[in-house]
């Protein structure tokens, strides 16, 4: 039995910029955290003739092509591995559709256990590509790059995403004091509202593709926010950070109708009111979860608890996606960190 895991995110600046129908012609920079909310798949060897997959439904199949869940049949497929003598099961920490970049996680995760399954030792920068090229090449999925890589890499990390589809990564050069204040003073409350992520994105991508100058215009301007947090978290000054939050999510309301709604729009500003000195919507857009910095977190869960939203207490998680059981890591499994020129 293996058991692998890939933990969740947050983006801190820049996001949307890593689709392809904006970097291929412009170049993307964003920075993400990853965080200790995971998914696990678990790969079991059985006697069966048949493989049984086992997520939010059950499938029970004797032929690869015949899997009904789309990134399992299309991981399988890149792998090699049969639909016979398996057995695998998907949990998460979180719900899909929460603006988390679970499918993301879903698949560097699945991917690293069929690997192991053959012995392979593919590199987190290997894996990430991979899953990126399952859900934008053969499943023509319109999100972007950045699930994927935050989800194998992990840490708090500044990504270029370059016209030619290569990934450029390093970790963000923030002070250890800064990194656990960000960590205190980050809080995540659920809204309630779930969503297809790339139902939120299709709207931006078909823009883009378009050459829609008010969309591009956009992006720009939301790359230029996320190479202002990096400066803003690399100089430890945290309240500016907050701020550039509100005007992140100010700008990526604009993008499209879908991105908020009246509830979501009172949510944050009560946050504001009550201890929030930042604050946007995490994910694509339309629900998942709100994030607040705040200096007062008392204060601000109270009020959302009472407004009727949870909290989900998070950590950063700095391993990425791993082998938690079934087969020794080696050291070709952790991140390789690929620094700017």
């Amino acid at each position: 039995m293996i058991i692998t895991r890939s933990p969740l995110r947050i983006s801190l600046g820049g996001g949307g910029t890593d689709l392809p129908s904006y970097y291929r012609d412009h170049t993307g920079f964003l920075v993400a955290a990853a965080i200790d909310r995971h998914v696990h798949i678990v790969i079991n060897r059985t006697i069966l003739p048949e493989m049984i997959l086992k997520y939010s439904q059950t499938e029970r199949v004797t032929d690869v092509g015949a899997i009904q869940h789309p990134l399992v049949r299309e991981a399988m497929r890149l792998v090699g591995i049969p639909a016979d003598g398996l057995e695998i099961a998907a949990m998460a920490d979180i719900p899909a559709g929460t603006g988390l970049g679970s499918s993301g996680s879903f698949c560097t995760a699945l991917l690293r256990g069929l690997h192991a399954l053959r012995n392979g030792n593919p590199s987190a920068a290997e894996l990430a590509e991979q899953a990126c090229h399952i859900e934008i090449d053969r499943l023509r999925e319109p999100v972007g790059k950045q699930d994927q890589f935050i989800a194998a890499v992990g840490g708090v990390t500044c990504f270029r995403f370059h016209p030619d589809g290569h990934v450029e990564y390093w970790p963000l050069r923030a002070s250890s004091d800064t990194l656990r204040r960000l960590e205190r003073n980050l809080v995540l409350y659920f809204t309630g509202y779930t969503r297809s992520a790339s139902e939120v994105l299709r709207e931006q991508d078909t823009k883009t593709k378009a050459a829609d100058q008010s969309m591009i215009d956009n992006l720009h301007f939301i790359k230029d926010l996320g190479l202002k947090s990096k400066e803003a978290l690399e100089g430890g000054d945290l309240r500016a950070f907050a701020e550039l939050m509100n005007v992140h999510w100010r700008s990526k309301k604009k993008r499209s109708g879908n991105m908020s709604n009246s509830r979501i729009d009172e949510w944050y500003d009560l946050g504001l009111k009550h201890g929030g000195l930042g604050g946007k919507l995490i994910g694509a857009g339309g629900g998942g979860f709100l994030m607040f910095y705040t200096e007062d977190a008392e204060q601000l869960t109270d009020t959302m608890t009472e407004a009727g939203l949870q909290q989900v207490p998070f950590r950063f998680d700095f391993e990425g996606t791993r082998i938690v059981s079934g087969a020794t890591p080696s050291p070709a499994l952790r991140p390789a960190v690929r620094r700017a020129a």
